[in-house]
């Protein structure tokens, strides 16, 4: 009995605890709204990182990366993670871009600790499932155990901190194109196909 009731008095702390830190993060909110330009506090940050943790199976957290590391993974991930990733954590991982750095909360710079301590497995299961309520979506589709995609991403942004100067201009030329790039593009391969450039717009006024 006794240690039953030392459970209970843990979990009724436990959620106490929770629904403070819960009221205290919706009456920020409420003070603030709902802009994704706001930064999340500190304790809030915690909050979601233990939450996190806890929703990914232990199984999962200690999983192995079945992918052995070699050149040849690493430049398909290095591809994969500029045509779909770059565009929310850059090309470096920093997450420096428009989008990463206005939605909430940020896209992470996935050089730091807080990512790089991260297990193989804890890695593969946010790459494949994505996280709720961010703008981290599931990547991943299908059978996990088939999903060799992810865990090449994941040596992948193992090598983050050493990307060369060279692999960031390869990836550059990976990056989605925008609509203007690639009328820019269309107009430039009609020009070498022989037809006329488009004139410029005349400024003068009648």
């Amino acid at each position: 009995m006794k240690t039953r009731s030392k459970l209970l008095v843990i979990l009724f702390l436990f959620v106490a605890t929770l629904a403070g830190v819960l009221g205290w993060v919706g009456y920020r909110s409420f003070k603030t709204g709902f802009s994704a330009k706001a930064e999340p506090h500190a304790l809030e940050v915690l909050l979601a990182r233990q939450i996190r943790r806890l929703a990914i199976p232990i199984e999962q957290r200690h999983a192995p990366n079945p992918v052995p590391p070699s050149p040849e993974a690493l430049a398909e991930a290095r591809a994969h993670f500029a045509d779909h990733c770059a565009t929310c954590h850059a090309n470096d991982g920093s997450g420096k871009t428009p989008i990463g750095q206005n939605v909430y909360p940020k896209a992470p710079d996935l050089r730091l600790k807080e990512t790089q301590s991260l297990s193989d497995g804890e890695l593969f299961f946010i790459i494949h499932n994505g996280i709720r309520f961010t703008a981290m979506p599931a990547w991943g589709s299908g059978d996990p155990d088939k999903d060799l995609d992810s865990w090449k991403l994941v040596h992948f942004i193992r090598h983050l901190p050493d990307l060369t100067p060279e692999e960031l201009q390869e990836m550059k030329a990976l990056n989605p194109k925008t609509k203007k790039e690639l009328e820019q593009e269309a107009a430039f391969d009609r020009f070498l196909e022989g037809e006329d450039a488009p004139a410029p717009a005349s400024s003068h006024r009648h």
